[in-house]
């Protein structure tokens, strides 16, 4: 079971350019997503992530190279994952109940809250559009084919919307980080804390990893994560 330290970055905000909001997060080591339980055979896709906070926001970005980029779907809570597609599952506080957060590489956000996948509902618009999103993508060519994409994020907490999160340190926190593409023409699923189940599953909290939302300021040193991203960007 993962146990991940997330930062204290107090200098960002909510409203902080998301240019610097990326550019810091790079300085930190990413986490990889790199289980692959329901997986028959490689298809070379690359994911991981990068997680901070302030208290009153997670700053995460996901960095992914992969074969096939796809980006159907457009509206807020259409079904991302059919997508090429990054996911968080986060449970607060000790709780069963947990939300999903699923992106497409565009940033359009599919959202929910439950205990379980049977009984999930849908996160209202107006909440989900409280999340800031910055998205890029270098495409592949003949002598280099694959796609190198990521995604930055600015999630405010009252995007849990079904608590009342004062701040973010000293929070019992679990989740679990997810790569997968249900319609790319070779399916996958990935993710940061493995998971046991006969077929692709991510609604198993049990397997979900440990948060700490750290509360001494952190102060990360340069790092590189080894990609290389256009300058191109869709900020939402």
């Amino acid at each position: 079971m993962h146990h991940l330290n997330v930062p204290l970055l107090p200098h960002l905000r909510q409203d902080s350019p998301m240019q610097l909001v990326s550019s810091e997060l790079d300085k930190l080591a990413p986490e990889r997503i790199e289980n692959t339980p329901w997986s028959a055979h490689e298809n070379g896709t690359i994911a991981s992530f990068a997680m901070a906070h302030n208290n009153a926001c997670i700053f995460l970005k996901y960095y992914v190279t992969e074969q096939a980029i796809q980006a159907k779907y457009r509206n807020t809570n259409d079904p991302v994952y059919k997508d090429t597609c990054v996911e968080l599952f986060i449970a607060f506080e000790g709780e069963t109940a947990y939300y999903n957060l699923e992106f497409n590489c565009l940033g359009t956000c599919l959202a929910e809250f439950g205990s379980d996948r049977q009984t999930r509902r849908l996160l209202p618009a107006e909440t989900i559009a409280k999340i800031r999103r910055m998205a890029s993508l270098r495409a592949g060519h003949e002598n280099a084919p694959l796609k190198t994409w990521q995604l930055t994020l600015v999630i405010p907490t009252d995007v849990f919307s079904e608590h009342a999160l004062a701040k973010l340190e000293a929070t019992q926190v679990r989740a679990n980080f997810y790569k997968c593409g249900d319609e790319l023409p070779i399916p996958h699923y990935m993710t940061w804390t493995a998971v046991e189940a006969p077929a692709p599953d991510f609604h198993l909290p049990e397997y979900f990893g440990r948060i700490n939302f750290m509360e001494a300021p952190y102060h990360p040193t340069e790092h590189s994560t080894g990609l290389c991203f256009s300058s191109a960007s869709k900020t939402l």
